[in-house]
């Protein structure tokens, strides 16, 4: 039995179909065991036998499609890659604040090796990480016109993204290092 979070993409809690409880329905309702889920947010940490990652994504985003209406994509990570991503400091000294964001977005097929880096001052991208397939960057949030860099993120890899912050990160490691396995 594997550990692995489902990090959903575009879930707003004001939605009452994109509600953990709802959310937790579906993953349990498709067999998986020791359902949990971190913040609203669309994190959702499930235990399964299968390893076949893209199985498990496309899985996941039918039963959502099918059971509750919902055309999220889903990107699931296993606990050995969140903690070897998390062990590999990424962010070295940076911290995260109200004035400074430290994002992880995750991609969900290949990075391109040719990522340009975005053209604003307050956003910058730390680390390309090719493994677990995720961008580190930080987002200075004090600027007076702080630019999308989701948007900039969208329109260089598509939609098959999401991003959370590190601490959401390292919120859902603890989480998943206290699951039974």
């Amino acid at each position: 039995m594997s550990t692995y979070v489902a990090l959903l993409r575009g879930i707003g809690p004001g939605n009452p179909n994109m509600r953990n409880d709802k959310l937790r329905g579906v993953f349990e309702a498709i067999g998986f065991s020791n359902v949990s889920s971190v913040i609203s947010s669309g994190n959702i940490i499930f235990e399964s036998p299968q390893v076949s990652v893209p199985e498990l994504e496309a899985r996941i985003e039918q039963a959502l499609s099918e059971k509750l209406g919902l055309s999220n994509t889903v990107i699931i990570r296993s606990r050995s890659q969140l903690q070897k991503f998390v062990d590999d400091g990424h962010f070295a000294e940076l911290r995260h604040s109200p004035k400074t964001y430290l994002t992880v977005t995750f991609i969900k097929h290949k990075l391109p090796n040719d990522l340009a880096a975005p053209t604003s001052s307050t956003s910058k991208i730390i680390k390309i990480d090719q493994k677990t397939r995720a961008i580190c960057a930080v987002v200075d949030t004090t600027a007076s016109k702080t630019p999308d860099f989701m948007a900039w993120l969208e329109k260089q890899l598509g939609k098959d993204i999401t991003t959370r912050t590190f601490k959401t990160v390292e919120r859902i490691l603890a989480r998943m290092s206290r699951q039974k396995i």
